[in-house]
């Protein structure tokens, strides 16, 4: 039979790219993975790959220096780069989040000048949504955009940059509260800036300062930031859309991007785990014959694999309901929800697999055990995604009368 996990209906120039990937993943990037991550190195020779493949312009419409495919095309190509490093993956995920922003809602002046440099990755992005007293709690962001002619003054901390250092563009989300009078909802005062900065840490331009990587216990080699800003002036004209007031729909409607991404990279571990729990049953041998012909590993086997393709099928359905233009929160909800719940399944029953060997960081599932927790939080809780889940299933079961 053929490999886990296959999409059916791809075109020839899909299946190309894929083929691609999976081939830069196998050569460049699993070689490499486990040494990197022990080190928290960032994997500078693996992105330049990346943007020499035109990764980086996956989504970026043809007529700005991109490729122009679809969602379901960026959401195989994080599968597959996830397979061999989840943090790759997250490095473009942030990146893809900010371009299509830009490209949905942004000014023509604004795609003009960002989205071709975001093709060829010159300019690499980040989106700040979160802050250190938030959580899921979207609707109680104190950081502030105040006018002062024909800029914007900003203040506040934010939280938990994924390529907080390294990128040169930041999609910042705070409360504005022009034009919009006392007792306005929270969601409806509140706009998206596009900050443009320099890459590295410390004050990074006058007003804004990253101050360093936040150490974490797996995701290793991606920095992942606070940043803060104080009296950070930002010209009016960077303003997402040029209209205050729209950045948490801007916000939203990027983040049901990124839950199809994280679904993605849920599916690309979860992949990865079960390949490597699979190859390891069939090498270990126990009671005179390979652990693979014990009925109690290959029940485990088919659990794993029967885990992988239902997250698979449902990442697609989710990317696919997107491109054709139809709101997907429900199906990115389910997606996001199902595949790192299966992850986290699927890479802890190939870790007892391993047995005592799992535990062992010469062995790569010792890595993706410290990975996979992290799908369980990223853009937006289990809990987060039910919650979507069970309010878009009474609007559509709503009774009548």
């Amino acid at each position: 039979m053929a490999r886990l996990a296959q999409t059916d209906g791809l075109t020839d120039i899909q299946q190309e790219i894929l083929s691609t990937v999976r081939e830069f993943v196998d050569k460049e990037i699993i070689p490499v993975a486990t040494e990197l991550e022990h080190r928290d190195e960032y994997p500078t020779q693996i992105v330049e790959g990346l943007k020499d493949l035109g990764v980086f312009g996956l989504m970026i419409p043809e007529e700005y220096g991109g490729l122009g495919e679809s969602l379901l095309t960026y959401a195989l190509t994080v599968e597959e780069i996830a397979r061999g490093w989840m943090s790759v993956s997250g490095i473009i995920n942030t990146h893809f989040i900010v371009a299509y922003m830009l490209k949905q809602h942004g000014t023509q002046e604004q795609k003009d000048y960002f989205l071709p440099k975001m093709a060829a990755g010159e300019i690499r992005g980040a989106f700040s949504m979160s802050e250190p007293a938030l959580g899921s709690d979207v609707s109680a962001i104190s950081s502030k955009g105040v006018r002062d002619g024909e800029e914007f003054v900003l203040t506040g901390q934010k939280m938990w940059l994924t390529n907080g250092g390294s990128s040169t563009l930041v999609a910042v989300l705070c409360r504005t509260d022009e034009g919009h009078p006392e007792g306005t909802a929270p969601h409806k005062s509140m706009t998206t800036f596009l900050v443009e900065k320099e890459a590295g840490f410390g004050e990074v331009r006058p007003g804004l300062t990253i101050p360093g990587k936040i150490e974490k216990m797996g995701y290793k080699g991606v920095d992942t930031t606070e940043l803060i800003m104080d009296g950070l002036r930002i010209p009016a004209d960077r303003v997402l859309g040029g209209e205050t007031g729209r950045g948490f729909y801007h916000m939203m409607d990027g983040v049901e991007v990124g839950r199809v991404n994280v679904a993605a990279r849920g599916c690309g571990v979860a992949q990865r785990a079960f390949e490597l729990g699979v190859a390891y049953a069939q090498q270990r041998q126990t009671f005179g014959k390979p652990i693979a012909q014990h009925q109690a590993i290959q029940f485990k086997l088919a659990e794993m694999a029967t885990k992988v393709e239902a997250a698979h099928a449902m990442m697609v359905n989710a990317a696919r309901k997107k491109d054709s233009g139809q709101r997907n929160d429900l199906e990115a909800g389910m997606a996001k929800y199902l595949a790192s719940e299966y992850c986290k399944e699927v890479v802890e029953d190939a870790f007892r697999i391993h047995g005592g060997y799992g535990f062992s960081k010469e062995y790569e599932i010792e890595r993706l055990y410290r990975e996979a927790p992290m799908l369980l939080i990223g853009e937006g809780t289990a809990e987060i995604q039910k919650m979507i889940i069970g309010r878009r299933l009474l609007e559509e079961y709503r009774i009548q009368g």
